[in-house]
Parts: structure tokens; C-alpha cells; sequence
């Protein structure tokens, strides 16, 4: 019998959430009896919702009182979510030049959060306590789907220094106390991952949460050198911050023995989906996130067609996020799921994918690691890394005013760091970056050999 988890689940989390001045759990209790209302409650509920944030916008928020008058709006016209569509876009580019004029004049103690997993340049912004209370909230309950709670130990694989360089005395005792183990995905070598599956296989987690490229690359290794982890009891593998693709959740799930479930959403954007155990969709978490499909030239989209996805954030008065660009492409499904849940469905997402960076030693570094680094200098508007050969880097910049002199020599090292030994970056700086012919993104691209859909392989690499 665990004992343990009913300690965390019931004294030290609602402890951390009262010390931190969160709401997490009357949040997730509300949202799991609000799952079981059908479609006409939801859009109650959404509208209602819609409507306080746009009032409290447009009476506290210097960025959309201007908005509203340029556009002459009144509040009052927006009424449903389909109304939604007489707003303007928001971008990440009106986020970086209206910052504080975002932020409402009546809120204090706002967090400050940045993004730059999955864009070249960073994105800084303000969250409040209510927000983050009711993302947190959301993650619980698509994971209780999944018959993982609190105080289940949970494995994380994960790439952000905002939780890798928190490991101090008091991180490390908090993870205790939660069994949370956290795994760095920016180093994949044979003996980093030989390390790893040492902790996997002593730690026996009940879930693993983390990128589906690192999870499934680790996976491969295990898979080639007979390291067995499908004797664990682990009953589910979390996949999030990137496309999922077929071949990876196939061989996480083999490797693992469990079921893979694909979440999508951000820190910018908040929990906006996720897997259903009938595996019927993503479902969105309605009751904070108003989800569009749009076309190129803005208009709404009908279920089934596929174009970029746009949130309304519900519950971000103090900064709001209103009809906000995510950049990502998905298409919404128009068929109830069996499960019961009345919440809508999500069919598809095609997030942007992250290359992995191989080192001259055999390391497989995750792109990220390097993305970090760009995140640091100032004067970056705009980036993209392309590793030409193991030691031969190309990196093209949109740079500012605030761009230095010596911020090459800083790029320069922060790469040798993460990498190791002497590297050739060559620095391209142009007035803007051209998408793909896809139309999308890439900011880190490796023409090291690397994957061909079931298999990584590179120099002194060879994991299948």
C-alpha cells in the first residue's frame, strides 16, 4: 500500500499551493464537474467568461482601451466567441513593442514568464496567480484521465533552464518531497542515457513527462542495448512542447510498455489540449481556452480544415491573451468523443519540431540547448542555427540597436560550452529570416545525419 501519496496529495501540494497563493485545487475540482457539460453549456460558460475578460480589458488594460476606441468597439458587441472575430490578432511582435501597455494598471505581483522553445526570438510576458492556478489545474485533470495524480512519481525529461539551474538544496528537496526526478534533455549521449535508464529503472515511475524526441531517442537506446523498461509499471508516457510523430509514440510505447499521451500548449498560450485515453483527439480545455482555426488571411475555419491555431485565453485578465497567434497549425474535429466529456475535440496539431545537435564525442544535444543561448543576447530579434557539419556552425541573425560588439564572442562561447572543443560559427546577419517552402519555421536545423523516421544515427552514434 502507497502511503505516501495521500501525504502529498492531501497536506505538502495543498500546503505549496496555499504558501504560493494559488487556487490549484478548487480550480481542478470546478473543471472536472464542468468536463460533463454538453456543447450549449460550454458556450455559456466561455461567453460568460469572454464577456468579463474583454470588459475588464477595455476599462484596464491601456493596450486594448486604445484598441477598442482606434477600432471604434464597444465592449457590448462582444457577446460569444464568434464575435471574436471583430477583434484584430494578437502577435508575438505587438507583445514585444505593447508589453506593459499589456499589463493591467489594477494588478500587482504579476510573474514575469519568456518562451524561445519554438521561435527564434524570445517572448517575454506577465502572468498572474489566477492564471497559472487554473493551467496547473487543467494539466491535473487531463492526467487524473490517465489514472496518474498527485504524489505519483513521475520521471521528467525537460530542457528549460528555468528548472534545470533551480537545482538547488531547496529544488532538490521539493522533488523529493513530490517524487519528481528531473532528467536534462539537452545531453543525449551513450553515457549521459546509460545514466539515465540506471535512474529510470531505480526509480520506477509511475508516468514519464517530456519531449516525445528525447523520450523516444532514449527509448531507441534502450531498445538496442536490452535495457528493459517495460517491467516498471509505468502507466502512461506525458509527450508536450513538440509534434508527436507516429513513429516516436510507437516506439515510447513498445519501449515502455504504456500508453503515449500527446498534450498540447505553452507558457505563453496555457494548457490548451490534451490526448484522450479513447484516442479519439485532444481535448481542449474549454473552460479557459477559446480555440480558433484560421486561414492566412484571418477568417474562421470549419471543423475538419486545417490552418493556424488562435487562442482566447479566459483567464488572463491581468495580461490578457486575446486572439492570439500561436504559430502552430492544427485542425478541430466535429464529432463528440465517447468518453463522455463534453469538452471539444482538437483532431490534429502540427507543432513545430526542434533538430537535435550531434557533437564531435557522440553527444545528441537537443536544440534547445543552443536556442538558450541565442535567448541570452541581447539585440536578437530574429535567429536561425544551422549546423553545417560536427564542428561548423552557420548562424543567421536579425539583429537591433541593442546588439553589441562583442555579443558574437559571447555566442561563440556559450556554444563551445554546451558543445565542447573548437567550433567554426559563421555569422550571416540579414533583415529578415524566409520561412520554409512548407510555410513553417525551423530555427535550429542539423544536416548531421541524425534520423530517417525509426532510427538515430550520427557520427559515433549509433542507437538502433
Amino acid at each position: 500500500m502507497d502511503i505516501v501519496k495521500p501525504i502529498i496529495r492531501h497536506v505538502l501540494f495543498p500546503l505549496q499551493e496555499f504558501l504560493k497563493g494559488h487556487k490549484t485545487l478548487s480550480c481542478l475540482r470546478d473543471l472536472e464537474k464542468s468536463q460533463s457539460f454538453d456543447k450549449e453549456r460550454l458556450h455559456e460558460l466561455q461567453s460568460e467568461k469572454l464577456r468579463q475578460l474583454v470588459d475588464y480589458a477595455c476599462r484596464n488594460v491601456p493596450y486594448y482601451r486604445k484598441l477598442f476606441d482606434v477600432h471604434k468597439i464597444v465592449p457590448e458587441s462582444i457577446q460569444t466567441p464568434s464575435d471574436l472575430q471583430k477583434l484584430p490578432l494578437l502577435t508575438k511582435e505587438i507583445i514585444r513593442g505593447e508589453m506593459e501597455n499589456l499589463k493591467s494598471r489594477e494588478t500587482e505581483n504579476l510573474e514575469t514568464f519568456n518562451t524561445g522553445g519554438s521561435t527564434g526570438a524570445p517572448l517575454i510576458f506577465y502572468i498572474g496567480k489566477w492564471r497559472v492556478s487554473m493551467d496547473v489545474a487543467a494539466k491535473l485533470r487531463a492526467t487524473r484521465w490517465w489514472d496518474v495524480d498527485i504524489g505519483d512519481s513521475e520521471i521528467v525529461l525537460w530542457g528549460s533552464p528555468v528548472e534545470l539551474n533551480r537545482q538547488d538544496f531547496a529544488r532538490q528537496m521539493r522533488d523529493a518531497l513530490f517524487r519528481t526526478r528531473l532528467l536534462s534533455a539537452f545531453d543525449l549521449g551513450e553515457q549521459k542515457i546509460d545514466e539515465y535508464l540506471g535512474t529510470i529503472r531505480k526509480y520506477r515511475p509511475k508516468h514519464v513527462f517530456g519531449y516525445p524526441s528525447s523520450i523516444s531517442v532514449l527509448s531507441m537506446y534502450a531498445k538496442q542495448k536490452n535495457v528493459r523498461l517495460d517491467d516498471l509499471g509505468v502507466r502512461v508516457v506525458f509527450c508536450t512542447a513538440e509534434k508527436l510523430y507516429d513513429h516516436q509514440r510507437e516506439i515510447i510505447s513498445q519501449v515502455f510498455n504504456a500508453p503515449v499521451a500527446n498534450g498540447y500548449g505553452g507558457r505563453d498560450s496555457g494548457f490548451i489540449a490534451h490526448e484522450c485515453p479513447e484516442a479519439q483527439g485532444m481535448h481542449i480545455t474549454a473552460e479557459s481556452i477559446i480555440l480558433e482555426i484560421i486561414d492566412q488571411d484571418g477568417n474562421a475555419l470549419a471543423p475538419g480544415q486545417k490552418g493556424e491555431i488562435v487562442i482566447t485565453h479566459l483567464d488572463t485578465h491581468e495580461f490578457p491573451f486575446i486572439r492570439y497567434k500561436t504559430g502552430d497549425i492544427g485542425v478541430l474535429a466535429d464529432n463528440a468523443c465517447s468518453c463522455g466529456r463534453g469538452l471539444p475535440l482538437l483532431k490534429e496539431i502540427d507543432g513545430r519540431a526542434t533538430d537535435f545537435i550531434v557533437t564531435r564525442d557522440g553527444r545528441i544535444m537537443h536544440g534547445l540547448s543552443l536556442i538558450y543561448v541565442m535567448r541570452e543576447i541581447s539585440g536578437i530579434e530574429e535567429f536561425k542555427i544551422i549546423q553545417e557539419d560536427l564542428d561548423h556552425f552557420t548562424v543567421t541573425i536579425v539583429r537591433n540597436s541593442f546588439f553589441k560588439s562583442d555579443s558574437e564572442t559571447a555566442i561563440r562561447s556559450g556554444f563551445e560550452q554546451r558543445i565542447g572543443g573548437n567550433i567554426k560559427i559563421d555569422f550571416d546577419y540579414v533583415p529578415r529570416i524566409e520561412s520554409e517552402k512548407s510555410g513553417k519555421f525551423r530555427y535550429v536545423v542539423s544536416k548531421v545525419p541524425l534520423t530517417d523516421q525509426s532510427s538515430y544515427a550520427g557520427s559515433n552514434v549509433n542507437y538502433v
